[in-house]
Protein backbone atom coordinates (compact mmCIF):
# COMPACT_ATOMS: atom_id res chain seq x y z
CA UNK A 1 0.00 0.00 0.00
CA UNK A 2 1.29 3.47 -0.84
CA UNK A 3 2.45 5.72 1.97
CA UNK A 4 -0.56 7.79 3.11
CA UNK A 5 1.31 10.24 5.34
CA UNK A 6 -0.33 13.66 4.92
CA UNK A 7 1.76 16.19 3.01
CA UNK A 8 2.46 19.27 5.16
CA UNK A 9 3.98 22.63 4.45
CA UNK A 10 6.85 21.75 6.77
CA UNK A 11 7.63 18.54 4.86
CA UNK A 12 7.88 20.61 1.68
CA UNK A 13 10.32 22.99 3.33
CA UNK A 14 7.97 25.95 2.94
CA UNK A 15 8.07 27.00 6.57
CA UNK A 16 4.41 28.03 6.48
CA UNK A 17 1.76 27.73 9.16
CA UNK A 18 -1.34 26.46 7.34
CA UNK A 19 -3.55 26.27 10.46
CA UNK A 20 -6.94 27.92 10.11
CA UNK A 21 -7.11 31.37 11.69
CA UNK A 22 -10.23 32.08 13.78
CA UNK A 23 -13.12 33.42 11.68
CA UNK A 24 -15.85 34.27 14.19
CA UNK A 25 -19.27 35.33 12.98
CA UNK A 26 -20.37 38.74 14.27
CA UNK A 27 -23.17 38.75 16.83
CA UNK A 28 -23.84 42.47 17.24
CA UNK A 29 -26.91 42.29 14.98
CA UNK A 30 -28.66 39.80 17.27
CA UNK A 31 -30.69 41.12 20.19
CA UNK A 32 -31.49 38.59 22.90
CA UNK A 33 -33.97 39.79 25.51
CA UNK A 34 -33.50 39.11 29.19
CA UNK A 35 -36.98 37.59 29.36
CA UNK A 36 -39.42 36.04 26.88
CA UNK A 37 -43.14 35.49 27.35
CA UNK A 38 -45.73 33.35 25.55
CA UNK A 39 -47.38 34.22 22.23
CA UNK A 40 -51.11 33.65 22.72
CA UNK A 41 -53.81 35.19 20.57
CA UNK A 42 -51.39 37.58 18.90
CA UNK A 43 -50.08 39.01 22.21
CA UNK A 44 -46.97 38.34 24.26
CA UNK A 45 -48.17 37.41 27.75
CA UNK A 46 -46.74 36.10 30.99
CA UNK A 47 -47.58 32.56 32.17
CA UNK A 48 -50.36 32.25 34.74
CA UNK A 49 -47.97 30.62 37.20
CA UNK A 50 -45.29 33.25 36.78
CA UNK A 51 -42.73 30.47 36.36
CA UNK A 52 -39.80 30.51 33.97
CA UNK A 53 -36.62 28.66 33.08
CA UNK A 54 -33.20 29.61 31.79
CA UNK A 55 -31.82 28.78 28.36
CA UNK A 56 -28.03 28.57 28.06
CA UNK A 57 -25.39 28.65 25.35
CA UNK A 58 -24.08 25.05 25.29
CA UNK A 59 -20.68 26.21 24.02
CA UNK A 60 -20.06 28.48 27.00
CA UNK A 61 -22.68 27.52 29.64
CA UNK A 62 -23.61 31.22 29.79
CA UNK A 63 -27.28 31.94 30.51
CA UNK A 64 -28.83 33.64 27.48
CA UNK A 65 -32.32 34.49 28.72
CA UNK A 66 -35.15 33.52 31.01
CA UNK A 67 -38.11 31.99 29.17
CA UNK A 68 -41.70 31.64 30.35
CA UNK A 69 -42.88 28.18 31.36
CA UNK A 70 -46.42 27.53 30.19
CA UNK A 71 -48.76 25.55 32.41
CA UNK A 72 -52.14 23.93 31.84
CA UNK A 73 -53.98 27.26 32.13
CA UNK A 74 -51.75 28.80 29.46
CA UNK A 75 -52.21 25.76 27.22
CA UNK A 76 -55.99 26.13 27.53
CA UNK A 77 -55.82 29.83 26.61
CA UNK A 78 -53.62 29.09 23.59
CA UNK A 79 -55.89 26.33 22.30
CA UNK A 80 -58.94 28.57 22.74
CA UNK A 81 -57.16 31.37 20.85
CA UNK A 82 -56.31 28.95 18.04
CA UNK A 83 -59.89 27.68 17.92
CA UNK A 84 -61.31 31.20 17.78
CA UNK A 85 -58.88 32.15 15.00
CA UNK A 86 -59.82 29.01 13.08
CA UNK A 87 -63.58 29.50 13.41
CA UNK A 88 -63.65 33.23 12.76
CA UNK A 89 -60.76 33.92 10.41
CA UNK A 90 -58.42 31.26 9.08
CA UNK A 91 -60.92 28.63 7.92
CA UNK A 92 -62.73 31.41 6.02
CA UNK A 93 -59.53 32.81 4.46
CA UNK A 94 -59.08 31.79 0.82
CA UNK A 95 -56.14 29.66 -0.24
CA UNK A 96 -54.74 32.54 -2.26
CA UNK A 97 -54.76 34.78 0.81
CA UNK A 98 -53.16 32.09 2.99
CA UNK A 99 -50.46 31.75 0.33
CA UNK A 100 -49.70 35.48 0.56
CA UNK A 101 -49.00 35.16 4.28
CA UNK A 102 -46.73 32.14 3.74
CA UNK A 103 -44.82 33.88 0.96
CA UNK A 104 -44.40 36.88 3.25
CA UNK A 105 -43.04 34.70 6.09
CA UNK A 106 -40.60 33.02 3.71
CA UNK A 107 -39.28 36.33 2.41
CA UNK A 108 -38.84 37.75 5.90
CA UNK A 109 -36.89 34.64 6.91
CA UNK A 110 -34.59 35.22 3.98
CA UNK A 111 -34.17 38.88 4.87
CA UNK A 112 -33.37 38.05 8.50
CA UNK A 113 -31.45 34.86 7.75
CA UNK A 114 -28.17 36.02 9.29
CA UNK A 115 -29.91 37.00 12.52
CA UNK A 116 -31.69 33.64 12.73
CA UNK A 117 -28.56 31.65 11.88
CA UNK A 118 -26.49 33.26 14.63
CA UNK A 119 -29.27 32.85 17.21
CA UNK A 120 -29.74 29.20 16.23
CA UNK A 121 -26.02 28.58 16.74
CA UNK A 122 -25.83 30.45 20.04
CA UNK A 123 -28.84 28.67 21.53
CA UNK A 124 -28.26 25.20 20.08
CA UNK A 125 -24.49 24.78 19.63
CA UNK A 126 -24.45 23.79 15.95
CA UNK A 127 -21.74 25.28 13.68
CA UNK A 128 -22.68 28.60 12.11
CA UNK A 129 -22.00 27.31 8.61
CA UNK A 130 -24.70 24.66 9.11
CA UNK A 131 -27.25 27.12 10.53
CA UNK A 132 -26.44 29.57 7.73
CA UNK A 133 -26.18 27.18 4.78
CA UNK A 134 -28.67 24.43 5.69
CA UNK A 135 -31.23 25.34 8.33
CA UNK A 136 -32.22 28.81 7.18
CA UNK A 137 -32.42 28.16 3.42
CA UNK A 138 -34.46 24.99 4.01
CA UNK A 139 -36.80 26.70 6.48
CA UNK A 140 -37.57 29.47 4.00
CA UNK A 141 -37.89 26.93 1.17
CA UNK A 142 -40.60 25.02 3.06
CA UNK A 143 -42.69 28.15 3.48
CA UNK A 144 -42.22 29.01 -0.21
CA UNK A 145 -43.13 25.46 -1.27
CA UNK A 146 -46.33 25.19 0.75
CA UNK A 147 -47.35 28.73 -0.17
CA UNK A 148 -47.52 27.39 -3.70
CA UNK A 149 -49.92 24.63 -2.64
CA UNK A 150 -52.23 26.76 -0.49
CA UNK A 151 -54.58 27.71 -3.36
CA UNK A 152 -54.21 24.40 -5.22
CA UNK A 153 -55.47 21.87 -2.70
CA UNK A 154 -58.17 20.66 -5.10
CA UNK A 155 -55.39 19.79 -7.57
CA UNK A 156 -53.33 18.16 -4.83
CA UNK A 157 -56.21 15.77 -4.12
CA UNK A 158 -58.17 15.45 -7.38
CA UNK A 159 -61.71 14.20 -7.06
CA UNK A 160 -61.71 14.90 -3.30
CA UNK A 161 -62.79 17.88 -1.24
CA UNK A 162 -59.92 18.55 1.17
CA UNK A 163 -60.91 20.36 4.37
CA UNK A 164 -58.67 21.57 7.22
CA UNK A 165 -58.72 19.61 10.47
CA UNK A 166 -58.91 22.55 12.89
CA UNK A 167 -56.39 23.15 15.68
CA UNK A 168 -53.01 21.44 15.39
CA UNK A 169 -50.68 20.88 18.36
CA UNK A 170 -47.08 20.73 17.19
CA UNK A 171 -44.21 19.69 19.45
CA UNK A 172 -40.73 20.11 17.96
CA UNK A 173 -37.24 18.93 19.03
CA UNK A 174 -34.02 20.75 19.91
CA UNK A 175 -31.77 19.55 17.09
CA UNK A 176 -33.29 21.65 14.27
CA UNK A 177 -35.54 24.14 16.09
CA UNK A 178 -36.35 26.58 13.29
CA UNK A 179 -36.33 24.02 10.49
CA UNK A 180 -38.69 21.68 12.37
CA UNK A 181 -41.01 24.61 13.06
CA UNK A 182 -41.08 25.37 9.33
CA UNK A 183 -41.64 21.69 8.45
CA UNK A 184 -44.75 21.64 10.62
CA UNK A 185 -46.14 25.16 10.41
CA UNK A 186 -46.01 25.58 6.63
CA UNK A 187 -48.24 22.64 5.58
CA UNK A 188 -50.62 23.15 8.51
CA UNK A 189 -51.19 26.82 7.64
CA UNK A 190 -51.38 26.15 3.90
CA UNK A 191 -54.15 23.61 4.50
CA UNK A 192 -56.14 26.09 6.62
CA UNK A 193 -55.38 24.89 10.16
CA UNK A 194 -54.41 27.00 13.15
CA UNK A 195 -51.51 25.96 15.39
CA UNK A 196 -50.20 25.84 18.93
CA UNK A 197 -46.43 25.32 18.68
CA UNK A 198 -44.29 24.01 21.55
CA UNK A 199 -40.51 24.29 20.96
CA UNK A 200 -37.95 22.31 22.97
CA UNK A 201 -36.96 23.75 26.32
CA UNK A 202 -33.23 23.85 25.49
CA UNK A 203 -33.65 25.72 22.18
CA UNK A 204 -36.66 28.07 22.38
CA UNK A 205 -35.14 31.30 21.07
CA UNK A 206 -35.50 30.92 17.30
CA UNK A 207 -39.11 29.77 17.67
CA UNK A 208 -39.78 32.90 19.72
CA UNK A 209 -38.03 35.05 17.11
CA UNK A 210 -40.21 33.33 14.50
CA UNK A 211 -43.17 34.62 16.50
CA UNK A 212 -41.89 38.13 15.83
CA UNK A 213 -41.68 37.28 12.13
CA UNK A 214 -45.31 36.16 12.16
CA UNK A 215 -46.24 39.53 13.65
CA UNK A 216 -44.13 41.29 11.02
CA UNK A 217 -45.96 39.30 8.32
CA UNK A 218 -49.27 40.47 9.91
CA UNK A 219 -50.56 36.92 10.34
CA UNK A 220 -54.01 37.18 11.99
CA UNK A 221 -53.85 36.88 15.81
CA UNK A 222 -54.25 33.36 17.17
CA UNK A 223 -53.45 31.56 13.92
CA UNK A 224 -50.10 30.55 15.43
CA UNK A 225 -49.55 30.48 19.20
CA UNK A 226 -46.17 29.66 20.75
CA UNK A 227 -45.83 28.06 24.19
CA UNK A 228 -42.46 27.42 25.79
CA UNK A 229 -41.86 24.88 28.51
CA UNK A 230 -40.62 21.38 29.26
CA UNK A 231 -42.24 17.97 28.90
CA UNK A 232 -45.22 18.81 31.11
CA UNK A 233 -46.20 21.66 28.80
CA UNK A 234 -46.09 19.39 25.77
CA UNK A 235 -48.06 16.68 27.57
CA UNK A 236 -50.80 19.15 28.51
CA UNK A 237 -51.00 20.42 24.95
CA UNK A 238 -51.20 16.95 23.43
CA UNK A 239 -53.91 15.87 25.87
CA UNK A 240 -56.07 19.00 25.45
CA UNK A 241 -59.57 17.89 24.36
CA UNK A 242 -60.01 20.67 21.77
CA UNK A 243 -56.92 19.75 19.73
CA UNK A 244 -57.75 18.03 16.43
CA UNK A 245 -54.29 17.06 15.25
CA UNK A 246 -50.97 16.29 16.97
CA UNK A 247 -47.59 16.34 15.22
CA UNK A 248 -44.53 15.34 17.24
CA UNK A 249 -40.85 15.03 16.43
CA UNK A 250 -38.63 13.64 19.17
CA UNK A 251 -37.71 10.48 21.02
CA UNK A 252 -39.37 7.13 20.47
CA UNK A 253 -40.21 6.84 24.18
CA UNK A 254 -42.16 10.10 24.21
CA UNK A 255 -43.79 9.18 20.90
CA UNK A 256 -45.12 5.96 22.43
CA UNK A 257 -46.46 7.89 25.42
CA UNK A 258 -48.27 10.31 23.09
CA UNK A 259 -49.80 7.43 21.16
CA UNK A 260 -51.09 5.91 24.40
CA UNK A 261 -52.55 9.28 25.45
CA UNK A 262 -54.38 9.76 22.15
CA UNK A 263 -55.67 6.19 21.80
CA UNK A 264 -59.42 6.28 21.20
CA UNK A 265 -59.58 10.09 21.09
CA UNK A 266 -60.08 10.38 17.33
CA UNK A 267 -57.27 12.91 17.03
CA UNK A 268 -55.04 12.70 13.97
CA UNK A 269 -51.39 11.94 14.76
CA UNK A 270 -48.05 11.94 12.98
CA UNK A 271 -44.81 10.90 14.68
CA UNK A 272 -41.24 11.38 13.49
CA UNK A 273 -39.09 9.59 16.03
CA UNK A 274 -35.63 8.13 16.48
CA UNK A 275 -33.40 6.29 14.05
CA UNK A 276 -30.34 4.08 13.73
CA UNK A 277 -29.59 4.46 10.05
CA UNK A 278 -27.28 2.13 8.15
CA UNK A 279 -24.85 3.68 5.66
CA UNK A 280 -23.94 0.76 3.36
CA UNK A 281 -20.72 0.92 1.31
CA UNK A 282 -20.04 -1.70 -1.37
CA UNK A 283 -16.64 -2.55 -2.84
CA UNK A 284 -17.40 -0.79 -6.14
CA UNK A 285 -18.26 2.53 -4.46
CA UNK A 286 -16.07 5.62 -4.97
CA UNK A 287 -14.29 5.42 -1.62
CA UNK A 288 -13.25 9.07 -1.27
CA UNK A 289 -16.77 10.21 -2.07
CA UNK A 290 -18.18 7.64 0.35
CA UNK A 291 -15.89 8.85 3.14
CA UNK A 292 -17.24 12.38 2.73
CA UNK A 293 -20.77 10.99 2.83
CA UNK A 294 -19.99 9.00 5.98
CA UNK A 295 -18.58 12.07 7.71
CA UNK A 296 -21.58 14.18 6.67
CA UNK A 297 -23.93 11.39 7.68
CA UNK A 298 -22.79 11.13 11.30
CA UNK A 299 -20.84 14.26 12.28
CA UNK A 300 -23.22 16.82 10.76
CA UNK A 301 -24.84 18.77 13.61
CA UNK A 302 -22.73 16.77 16.13
CA UNK A 303 -24.74 13.67 15.25
CA UNK A 304 -27.89 15.34 16.62
CA UNK A 305 -29.87 14.07 13.63
CA UNK A 306 -32.66 11.50 13.82
CA UNK A 307 -31.66 10.12 10.41
CA UNK A 308 -27.89 10.17 11.11
CA UNK A 309 -25.90 7.37 9.49
CA UNK A 310 -24.74 6.07 12.85
CA UNK A 311 -24.08 2.52 11.60
CA UNK A 312 -21.52 2.05 8.84
CA UNK A 313 -21.85 -1.27 7.00
CA UNK A 314 -18.80 -1.72 4.78
CA UNK A 315 -18.00 -4.66 2.50
CA UNK A 316 -15.14 -6.71 3.97
CA UNK A 317 -12.85 -6.43 0.94
CA UNK A 318 -12.56 -2.63 1.31
CA UNK A 319 -13.02 -2.27 5.06
CA UNK A 320 -9.35 -1.69 5.88
CA UNK A 321 -8.58 1.06 3.33
CA UNK A 322 -11.92 2.77 3.86
CA UNK A 323 -11.50 2.92 7.65
CA UNK A 324 -7.96 4.24 7.21
CA UNK A 325 -9.21 7.02 4.95
CA UNK A 326 -12.07 7.74 7.34
CA UNK A 327 -9.69 8.16 10.29
CA UNK A 328 -7.48 10.48 8.26
CA UNK A 329 -10.53 12.57 7.35
CA UNK A 330 -11.72 12.65 10.97
CA UNK A 331 -8.35 14.06 12.01
CA UNK A 332 -9.06 17.14 9.87
CA UNK A 333 -12.40 17.92 11.53
CA UNK A 334 -12.30 21.11 13.56
CA UNK A 335 -14.11 20.92 16.91
CA UNK A 336 -14.75 24.13 18.80
CA UNK A 337 -16.50 27.50 18.80
CA UNK A 338 -19.76 27.05 16.86
CA UNK A 339 -19.66 30.70 15.79
CA UNK A 340 -16.32 30.18 14.01
CA UNK A 341 -16.96 29.70 10.29
CA UNK A 342 -14.19 27.07 10.20
CA UNK A 343 -15.80 24.81 12.81
CA UNK A 344 -17.03 21.41 11.63
CA UNK A 345 -18.29 19.98 14.94
CA UNK A 346 -19.88 22.28 17.50
CA UNK A 347 -21.12 21.85 21.05
CA UNK A 348 -23.37 19.09 22.36
CA UNK A 349 -26.81 20.58 22.97
CA UNK A 350 -27.03 20.01 26.72
CA UNK A 351 -25.32 18.47 29.72
CA UNK A 352 -28.01 15.78 29.81
CA UNK A 353 -27.35 14.77 26.21
CA UNK A 354 -23.60 14.76 26.78
CA UNK A 355 -24.06 12.37 29.71
CA UNK A 356 -26.15 10.07 27.47
CA UNK A 357 -23.42 10.03 24.80
CA UNK A 358 -20.68 9.35 27.36
CA UNK A 359 -22.66 6.50 28.91
CA UNK A 360 -23.22 4.72 25.59
CA UNK A 361 -19.60 5.20 24.47
CA UNK A 362 -18.44 3.68 27.76
CA UNK A 363 -20.74 0.70 27.12
CA UNK A 364 -19.19 0.24 23.67
CA UNK A 365 -15.69 0.04 25.16
CA UNK A 366 -16.89 -2.29 27.93
CA UNK A 367 -18.48 -4.66 25.40
CA UNK A 368 -15.21 -4.93 23.46
CA UNK A 369 -15.44 -2.49 20.53
CA UNK A 370 -12.29 -0.60 19.53
CA UNK A 371 -12.58 3.17 19.93
CA UNK A 372 -10.84 5.82 17.85
CA UNK A 373 -11.01 9.57 18.47
CA UNK A 374 -8.82 12.03 16.59
CA UNK A 375 -6.55 14.17 18.79
CA UNK A 376 -8.06 17.59 19.37
CA UNK A 377 -8.20 20.14 22.18
CA UNK A 378 -11.67 20.74 23.56
CA UNK A 379 -12.70 24.08 25.08
CA UNK A 380 -12.52 24.27 28.86
CA UNK A 381 -16.19 25.29 29.23
CA UNK A 382 -19.27 24.01 27.50
CA UNK A 383 -20.51 20.58 26.45
CA UNK A 384 -18.15 18.86 24.01
CA UNK A 385 -17.46 15.42 22.61
CA UNK A 386 -14.83 14.34 20.12
CA UNK A 387 -15.86 12.71 16.83
CA UNK A 388 -15.76 8.98 17.56
CA UNK A 389 -15.66 5.78 15.53
CA UNK A 390 -15.98 2.24 16.86
CA UNK A 391 -14.63 -0.76 14.94
CA UNK A 392 -15.03 -4.42 15.84
CA UNK A 393 -18.69 -3.83 16.65
CA UNK A 394 -21.12 -6.74 16.98
CA UNK A 395 -24.82 -6.48 16.16
CA UNK A 396 -25.70 -7.11 19.81
CA UNK A 397 -23.72 -4.16 21.19
CA UNK A 398 -25.76 -1.28 22.57
CA UNK A 399 -23.91 1.17 20.32
CA UNK A 400 -25.22 -0.80 17.32
CA UNK A 401 -28.79 -0.97 18.59
CA UNK A 402 -29.58 2.20 20.55
CA UNK A 403 -29.82 5.73 19.23
CA UNK A 404 -26.85 7.68 20.61
CA UNK A 405 -27.76 11.05 19.07
CA UNK A 406 -24.17 12.19 19.10
CA UNK A 407 -20.98 12.14 16.96
CA UNK A 408 -20.43 8.40 17.36
CA UNK A 409 -20.14 5.94 14.46
CA UNK A 410 -20.27 2.13 14.75
CA UNK A 411 -18.60 0.13 11.97
CA UNK A 412 -19.76 -3.36 10.98
CA UNK A 413 -18.77 -5.43 7.95
CA UNK A 414 -20.63 -7.64 5.47
CA UNK A 415 -19.76 -9.95 2.58
CA UNK A 416 -22.89 -10.13 0.40
CA UNK A 417 -25.78 -7.77 -0.41
CA UNK A 418 -28.16 -10.14 1.38
CA UNK A 419 -26.09 -9.91 4.55
CA UNK A 420 -25.97 -6.12 4.27
CA UNK A 421 -29.77 -5.92 4.04
CA UNK A 422 -30.23 -8.33 6.95
CA UNK A 423 -27.90 -6.33 9.19
CA UNK A 424 -29.32 -2.98 8.11
CA UNK A 425 -32.88 -4.11 8.91
CA UNK A 426 -31.86 -5.65 12.24
CA UNK A 427 -33.00 -2.65 14.27
CA UNK A 428 -36.27 -1.51 15.82
CA UNK A 429 -35.93 1.72 13.82
CA UNK A 430 -36.59 2.43 10.15
CA UNK A 431 -36.09 6.10 9.38
CA UNK A 432 -33.31 6.27 6.79
CA UNK A 433 -30.45 4.47 5.06
CA UNK A 434 -27.69 5.15 2.56
CA UNK A 435 -26.32 2.99 -0.26
CA UNK A 436 -22.93 3.57 -1.91
CA UNK A 437 -22.28 1.62 -5.10
CA UNK A 438 -21.53 2.12 -8.78
CA UNK A 439 -24.42 -0.13 -9.85
CA UNK A 440 -27.82 1.49 -10.35
CA UNK A 441 -29.54 -1.90 -10.33
CA UNK A 442 -28.10 -2.64 -6.88
CA UNK A 443 -29.34 0.71 -5.56
CA UNK A 444 -32.87 -0.02 -6.77
CA UNK A 445 -32.78 -3.57 -5.41
CA UNK A 446 -31.65 -2.48 -1.94
CA UNK A 447 -34.08 0.42 -1.86
CA UNK A 448 -36.85 -2.11 -2.32
CA UNK A 449 -35.56 -4.37 0.47
CA UNK A 450 -34.44 -1.90 3.13
CA UNK A 451 -37.12 -1.08 5.69
CA UNK A 452 -36.44 2.63 5.87
CA UNK A 453 -38.56 5.63 4.99
CA UNK A 454 -35.79 7.59 3.25
CA UNK A 455 -32.95 5.98 1.27
CA UNK A 456 -30.11 8.03 -0.18
CA UNK A 457 -27.98 6.75 -3.06
CA UNK A 458 -24.32 7.85 -3.17
CA UNK A 459 -25.11 10.76 -0.86
CA UNK A 460 -26.51 11.31 2.64
CA UNK A 461 -28.50 13.89 4.58
CA UNK A 462 -29.98 15.56 1.49
CA UNK A 463 -33.29 17.30 2.07
CA UNK A 464 -35.77 19.10 -0.14
CA UNK A 465 -39.22 20.53 0.66
CA UNK A 466 -40.75 18.68 -2.30
CA UNK A 467 -39.64 15.27 -0.98
CA UNK A 468 -41.52 13.43 1.80
CA UNK A 469 -39.64 12.41 4.94
CA UNK A 470 -40.66 9.87 7.58
CA UNK A 471 -40.08 6.36 8.86
CA UNK A 472 -41.27 2.86 9.63
CA UNK A 473 -41.42 0.77 12.80
CA UNK A 474 -40.28 2.67 15.92
CA UNK A 475 -39.21 5.63 13.81
CA UNK A 476 -42.84 6.71 13.63
CA UNK A 477 -45.48 7.11 10.92
CA UNK A 478 -46.75 9.80 8.62
CA UNK A 479 -44.72 11.97 6.28
CA UNK A 480 -43.52 15.56 6.36
CA UNK A 481 -42.52 17.43 3.23
CA UNK A 482 -43.84 17.20 -0.30
CA UNK A 483 -47.45 16.60 -1.22
CA UNK A 484 -47.52 13.84 1.40
CA UNK A 485 -46.93 16.47 4.08
CA UNK A 486 -50.25 18.13 3.23
CA UNK A 487 -52.16 14.87 3.69
CA UNK A 488 -51.55 14.94 7.44
CA UNK A 489 -53.39 18.28 7.75
CA UNK A 490 -56.50 17.74 5.65
CA UNK A 491 -59.69 15.71 5.95
CA UNK A 492 -60.41 13.87 2.71
CA UNK A 493 -63.50 11.98 3.91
Amino acid sequence: MADQTPVSAASLGLGLDLAYAPAPEATDHVRIREHYGLLIGGKWVEPASGKGFKTVNPATEVVLAEVAEAGEEDVDLAVKAARAAYDKVWSKTSGAQRAKYLFRIARILQERAREFAVLETIDGGKPIKESRDVDLPLAAAHFFYYAGWADKLDYAFPGRQPQPLGVAAQVIPWNFPLLMAAWKLAPALAAGNTVVLKPAETTPLTALLLGEVLEQAELPPGVVNILTGAGATGAALVAHPDVDKVAFTGSTEVGKAIQRTLAGSGKRLTLELGGKAANIVFDDAPIDQAVEGIVNGIYFNQGHVCCAGSRLLVQESIAEPLIAKLKRRMATLRVGDPLDKNTDVGAINSRQQLARIEELVASGEAEGAELYQPPCDLPARGFWFRPTVFTGVAQSYRIAQEEIFGPVLSVLTFRTPAEAVEKANNTPYGLSAGVWTDKGSRILDLANRLRAGVIWANTFNRFDPTSPFGGYKESGFGREGGLHGLTAYVDLS
